[in-house]
């Protein structure tokens, strides 16, 4: 089966987009981000040499030509200059310029490391963006509660396991989607993360009680075919778009802002209530959400505002009242 990136018109993009899928082990989406990222760096490289008519559209720029004899070229300051290019014309964000940085930084890489093809690495001298870090949008105990309530409609059972899962699990969609009926082992269930990683989660009381329901549901279509846990109205392994499209409308249905909330968000909410409402180690919040890197569970150690005013009012020395003023 053909994957995106084979569509790009340049051998050094795809042998690259290879790479990260084979022996990375990154996901298809993953590689194409990288990959458009660096069409984008590969056009630039052709409007700042002036390889290209002044008059054409940015988009309609090819790059089947950009080859390792123009990147053995670059400095640190066309680099520069691209992160520059970034902000000005196509107006990314500090975020998007990272993104962008961290591409170039994995392509150059695999570039002089892993194929020995450019004689410098000019990205190591690349000072990256100040990223403010941004806190997770979540819902409230009360809001997913509120959530959960609200969930009615013939896909009623199928949807309120879903989004118990999303709520308690903190899995990712595309993990959620990936779930076989095999993976599931009384209260674990496996899961398959970014780069392939295996994963173990516990299914709590709520999470067992919700598949279980299901399961029941499901059973009763005599579906013996899909290997699929969650399955469509048509009995076809359910889609991301279709698991975004009705937690939406349920989210939706409870009231809340569906603009602000989303599939990933219900993600963000099972880390934060795990970690407001339980004592769960950050290295183990880190394991349960499958986080290559501790600094992106630490987040969730920034959002619980209560737990630190209590942590305060609880002091022994809480109490004591200043002395009176004559």
């Amino acid at each position: 089966m053909a994957h995106d990136f084979q569509n790009f018109d340049n051998a050094l993009l795809k042998d690259f987009g290879g790479y990260l899928l084979s022996i990375k082990g990154l996901s298809i989406n993953t590689v194409n981000s990288y990959l458009y990222d660096l069409l984008v760096y590969f056009r630039y490289l052709k409007v700042r040499y002036a390889m290209v008519p002044d008059k054409l559209p940015f988009e309609s720029i090819t790059v089947e030509d950009v080859d390792t004899d123009l990147l053995s070229e670059i400095t640190i300051t066309d680099l520069y200059g691209f992160v520059s290019y970034t902000a000005t014309h196509l107006r990314n964000t500090a975020f998007g310029r990272t993104r962008k940085i961290s591409a170039l930084g994995a392509f150059y890489d695999y570039m002089c490391d892993k194929r020995n093809l450019l004689p410098s690495n000019p990205i190591l001298e690349l000072e990256r963006p100040r990223l403010q870090k941004r806190l997770p949008v979540y819902l409230s105990l009360e809001e997913s509660i509120q959530l959960l309530k609200s969930i009615e409609g013939r896909n009623r059972v199928r949807d309120y396991a879903i989004i118990t899962l999303f709520l308690n699990c903190g899995l990712r969609l595309s993990e959620l989607t990936n779930i076989k009926m095999t993976d599931i082992k009384g209260d674990t269930l496996k899961v398959i993360g970014k780069g392939n990683k295996e994963r173990t989660i516990y299914l709590n009381e709520a999470s067992q009680a919700a598949l279980k329901q299901y399961l029941e549901i499901r059973k009763q279509k005599k579906v013996h075919n899909v290997p699929y846990l969650f399955l469509s109205e048509q009995n076809n392994p359910i889609s991301n778009r279709a698991v975004q499209h009705a937690v939406k409308k349920h989210i939706r249905a409870a009231k809340l802002d569906d603009s602000k909330i989303s599939v990933h968000k219900l993600r963000h909410t099972a880390a934060t209530l795990m970690y407001q409402y339980s004592d769960t180690d950050i290295r183990a919040l880190q394991q349960i959400l499958g986080h290559e890197n501790i600094a992106t569970t630490e987040i969730y150690t920034h959002i619980d505002d209560a737990r630190l005013r209590d942590a305060v009012a609880l002091n022994p020395l809480a109490h004591i009242q200043p002395p009176k003023t004559e």
